[in-house]
């Protein structure tokens, strides 16, 4: 009959080397007694309360002189949590988005009702707002956005003074007439 030690199970083919479960070389053996086997318990080292009284090693040194101490390095654990992500503002675009807003308006509407003041201040904005980017882009977007409102605030002001030059040569023409 034949035990395996690592699960204690007993095989009765005397041609088995190898546990079945577990692959363990098995071992000759007398029928089982009642009692269990003894168990081995390794002792824990008693702990030191100050670090340097801990046991230390004599290792042989190269000059006869004794030996060197050993101590052990400090056990570092074996994972740790990554730190927090970084809070990051939100990228800030809402001069962009005004520029673009009024130079449409300026470009539709505006020059009727408002005269050149929207597209003024579209230009304006749009400047500012490109100046911003150009410090700062990974804070401040939307230069897209600021090159609409620039491009229909100065296509406004192009159509307004051209409305203007218009309505001064007509004026004049009428006067002359007369």
């Amino acid at each position: 009959m034949k035990r395996c030690p690592t699960c204690n199970q007993t095989f009765e083919e005397e041609w088995l080397s190898f546990c079945t479960q577990d692959g363990t070389t098995l071992i000759d053996s007398a029928p089982l007694s009642s009692e269990t086997p003894p168990t081995f318990r390794a002792s824990t080292p008693t702990e030191a309360s100050n670090p340097n009284e801990q046991a230390t090693w004599n290792l042989p040194s190269g000059s006869g002189s004794g030996g060197q101490l050993f101590e052990p390095q400090p056990v570092k654990p074996a994972w740790q949590p990554p730190p927090p992500p970084a809070y990051t503002m939100p990228p800030s675009k809402g001069l962009s988005v005004a520029s673009m807003i009024l130079g449409i308006i300026s470009v539709t509407v505006g020059w009727m009702c408002f005269g050149p003041i929207p597209a003024i201040a579209a230009i304006i904005l749009g400047a500012v707002s490109l100046s911003q980017i150009k410090k700062n882009p990974e804070r401040v977007t939307g230069k897209q956005f600021a090159w609409v409102g620039v491009i229909t605030g100065s296509l406004s002001l192009v159509m307004f003074a051209g409305v203007m030059v218009f309505y001064i040569i007509a004026t004049i023409m009428s006067a002359n007439q007369r």
